[in-house]
């Protein structure tokens, strides 16, 4: 065996399944998850791209692993409390997980494979609201609810042009405030002007959607 050979098992010696994917997470988080390939995956790992398919048989099976980790990560809703401020702790929570992996928005309900901390997630969700006194059918009508404005808050989230509250005050005084003028967009520049004087926040946005979500749902658990 050449000298490359065996340098090559030595580094794929320290591989485990679990190193595989902590590391393609790792690389999606800070380079998008369009890139991803077995081949960068391998570059970075130092081993060999073949090697890889020993622990993940193809890239599907790794985004589902890569899906599970994010799954993980997310409170389940804690089972002593009302319902209501346990599908709030679960939704804050998978709010702050998706801005951390925010690759993985689009991929959250396209696993055909789920992972074992999915399945978990999605039961202890379904059972909290079942427990709570809604039917299985608005249940399923809750949990599409909720799920559709967390990881969209998280999609447009992502997508804003500022990371801050100081330089989202600083586009409206030099970008937005500029673009428009009171005499042309009088309700525009009203709203930036009132609402940054006031120290606005938009992070507040998500508690002040999910508890209006909360709230519409709750008169619903005792329909069929």
């Amino acid at each position: 065996m050449s000298a490359r050979g065996e340098r090559q098992i030595a580094s794929d010696a320290g591989l485990s399944k679990q190193r595989v994917v902590v590391e393609a997470v790792r690389l999606a988080d800070s380079e998008g998850v369009t890139g991803l390939s077995m081949r960068r995956l391998a570059g970075a790992l130092g081993a060999g791209a073949m090697s890889l398919y020993h622990y993940v048989a193809s890239k599907d099976e790794l985004l589902d692993a890569m899906i599970d980790v994010v799954f993980q990560e997310i409170d389940l809703p804690p089972e002593e409390t009302d319902w209501q401020s346990a599908m709030r702790q679960r939704a804050v929570s998978a709010r702050k997980v998706l801005a951390r992996h925010p690759w993985a928005i689009g991929l959250m309900e396209s696993r055909t494979s789920p992972g074992p901390a999915n399945l978990l997630h999605r039961e202890a969700v379904t059972a909290c609201l079942r427990k709570a006194g809604f039917s299985v059918v608005m249940t399923t009508h809750a949990n599409w609810l909720l799920d559709s404005y967390v990881y969209g808050f998280a999609l447009q989230e992502a997508s804003l042009p500022f990371d801050t509250t100081d330089e989202l005050a600083d586009m409206a005084e030099n970008v937005w405030l500029p673009q428009t003028p009171p005499d042309k967009f009088p309700y525009l520049n009203e709203s930036t002007t009132v609402l940054f004087a006031a120290g606005y926040d938009p992070a507040e946005e998500f508690i002040f959607g999910l508890d209006l979500v909360l709230a519409a749902l709750e008169p619903l658990r005792a329909s069929g």
